[in-house]
């Protein structure tokens, strides 16, 4: 035998016997995912409120456009359109796509309380270039619809239909391409409010 066979046979003799694979890791939840979701988004840079139901959505846009003293309008998604806007009647709607200097709700059906992530499945009432468009997107979710994990939420969605595309949001959009800088705002909103229904 030469001595590389000499050095394989002895790898060999000592390889381990095929062992059980260790089962999957979990890390341990917090007993409660909505406030978890609310510490890791507010880290983030994202700015939460929580509010009782959804006729109170329209009066938090309000004060919040105010609070950062932007006009009274917000551009509003289809599947956004059925919510009780006129208990907010000095807030104007519009309907088209949002750009960069404009103020956007977005329903967001899942979130995930781990990273303070928010989901976005694409749909016909609700386009992924939507969270991409504008400078200040306020974003809607129920308290029910924040799931501990990311791969709850791809659970709850495969057991309808995966959807076309699937963005997932931590806070506004940022960078440090450009000299190791933080920039907002580099690949969509520079400032980011959540707003979680309670009820």
């Amino acid at each position: 035998m030469s001595a590389r066979e000499d050095i394989l046979a002895a790898i060999r003799a000592r390889r381990a016997k095929a062992v059980a694979a260790p089962p999957s890791y979990c890390a341990p939840a917090p007993p409660d995912s909505v406030q978890a979701f609310v510490e890791h988004a507010t880290r983030a840079n994202a700015e939460v409120r929580l509010i009782a139901n959804e006729t109170e959505i329209p009066q938090a846009v309000a004060e919040l456009l105010r609070a950062r003293n932007l006009p009274a309008i917000v551009h509003v998604p289809p599947n956004a359109s059925n919510l009780p806007w006129n208990s907010a009647p000095g807030l104007m709607r519009e309907r088209a796509a949002p750009g960069p200097e404009d103020a956007a709700v977005a329903i967001a059906p899942f979130g995930i309380g781990e990273t303070g992530t928010l989901a976005y499945p694409s749909a016909t009432d609700a386009p992924a270039s939507w969270h991409f468009r504008a400078g200040f997107e306020i974003a809607v979710i129920r308290a029910e619809d924040i799931l501990m994990r990311m791969e709850d939420v791809i659970a709850r969605l495969k057991a309808t239909a995966l959807p076309p595309t699937l963005n997932f949001v931590t806070g506004p959009s940022r960078t440090g391409d450009i000299e190791q800088t933080l920039e907002l705002g580099a690949h969509g909103p520079k400032v980011l409010a959540i707003l979680i229904i309670q009820d």
